[in-house]
């Protein structure tokens, strides 16, 4: 039979509630303060505490947070006679897994206690533990695919080859980049990133290039572009399928002659720096279009390493989970420490079309809503944890699509229509989320047809 502990100072409370959950089948046990309590939950421990936070002495706060540090895995109801907001976020804040307010409902307690013994079942199944290591920007992967990832980074980084990084939006091509970068004898040399989707053409070619002096309207001053700035380091082009056709032209030149001239310049200056791009679009198809210099494309494509989606490598959604909630947690200053095993049911079994980043956006809102310091289901959105989304956000019918037999094309659409919505339409978080420009996403609002409901 399943024990509960009460720790109150109000011994009519005790009295009442041993003999409530006595009659519901509980082992129960009672201790007037925190001490008593600490010491009863050490000699024996319990399936669930349910504790007071106003008591003389030490309080209930006090008392959670010892039970969190030495039984980490026993769950914790806070009650109290008085009610505030700040008890409230020191209680969630300090693991409790619920807050119930005095006078005692009943049945919301035993809510809060059902749901309390479902959390302990579930931390003796096969959820993930969070540990409270360091999580930072590191490629995680124990998959077949990414191992061949890991080999592809670890040749590429002993030389200065141009290198290109394939694979859907979301799925960590900056951070391939930079462990090539850290990889290479060149570590300690800078590392310069530029979106190419992000600026316009004309601030683009000056953001990689630099300018001189009166170049243009509002060139006050000459100023150094990425290129100069990388020196013998590495320079990463993101999004390098967005480059207008000048540029493209430019580029070229300084991938081939290592040459380059600032904005309003006559000079020419010399690169040293290492060159890996990456896209998720389709060069190939682009060159077929015209819309990508076929010699741009094979100076780039030296070696190329193709990013797997996230639907492809579903072993490595535990460790990816794990590894994100350790930096949420710092984050967002919330003490994450379990997922559930339906949990990790519903993640492994998502088809993620944003990949990684759209797991870290789901892990985020999860973790900020969550009570207690578990994730169960309920702290997933409706289209994880079992239901359908409702066509908002201009889906339409295709949201009932198959994500087996959708096509690429299909994917992103639906994926930028599930943003926009959960975001209110506010293009510029949504821009954030999705990793893309504004003027990307309203291009592909055009190209998907997607629109606003009224």
């Amino acid at each position: 039979m399943p024990k509960i502990l009460v720790i109150d100072d109000d011994a009519a409370s005790c009295r009442t509630l041993k003999l409530h959950y006595g009659q519901r089948g509980f082992e129960v046990d009672t201790a007037s303060n925190a001490g008593e309590g600490l010491g009863k939950l050490l000699e024996t421990p319990a399936d669930v505490v349910v504790s007071d936070i106003r008591m003389p002495g030490r309080s209930g706060l006090e008392l959670l947070e010892d039970i969190r540090e030495r039984l980490p895995d026993v769950p914790v109801i806070m009650i109290t006679a008085f009610q505030d907001l700040d008890s409230t976020v020191a209680a969630m804040h300090g693991g409790a897994v619920d807050y119930v307010p005095k006078p005692i409902d009943i049945d919301e307690l035993d809510e809060a206690v059902d749901k309390a013994l479902k959390i302990r079942a579930e931390d003796d199944s096969e959820g993930l533990i969070i540990d409270s290591g360091e999580a930072g920007g590191t490629i995680i992967g124990r998959s077949r695919a990414m191992k061949e990832v890991f080999k592809s980074i670890g040749m590429v980084s002993q030389s200065r080859v141009t290198a290109l990084v394939l694979g859907e939006s979301g799925t960590g091509k900056e951070l391939v980049a930079r462990a090539i970068h850290m990889a290479s004898p060149d570590a300690a040399a800078p590392f310069v990133a530029v979106n190419c989707a992000a600026l316009v053409e004309t601030l683009l070619e000056s953001e990689m290039f630099g300018h001189e002096r009166g170049a243009f309207t509002g060139a006050v001053s000459a100023r150094k572009g990425k290129v100069e700035q990388a020196g013998n380091g590495t320079l990463f082009l993101d999004e390098i399928g967005e480059l207008s056709p000048r540029l493209q032209g430019k580029l070229l030149r300084l991938l081939e002659e290592r040459e380059y001239s600032p904005v309003g310049s006559s000079k020419t200056m010399r690169s040293n720096a290492r060159f890996i791009a990456a896209t998720n679009a389709d060069l190939a198809a682009r060159v077929k279009t015209g819309e990508f210099r076929e010699d741009l494309y094979y100076r780039l494509h030296v070696v190329n390493i193709g990013l797997p989606p996230l639907r492809d490598r579903r072993d490595d959604i535990g460790p990816l989970a794990q590894h994100l909630l350790k930096r949420i947690n710092r984050e967002v200053r919330k003490g994450i420490r379990r997922v559930s095993s339906e949990v990790m049911d519903a993640l492994v079994a998502h088809d993620w079309p944003g990949n990684v980043r759209q797991l870290e956006n789901t892990l985020m809102k999860a973790v900020v809503m969550a009570q207690g310091d578990t994730l169960t289901l309920a702290d997933l959105p409706v289209e994880l944890s079992g239901g359908r989304a409702d066509g908002n956000g201009g889906a339409g019918n295709w949201q009932a699509e198959s994500n087996a037999h959708a096509s690429l094309k299909d994917l992103e659409r639906r994926h930028i229509a599930e943003v926009l919505s959960s975001t209110g339409w506010h293009k510029g978080q949504a821009c954030e989320i999705l990793g893309i420009s504004r003027p990307r996403m309203e291009r592909r609002l055009r190209e998907f047809n997607i629109t606003q409901p009224e």
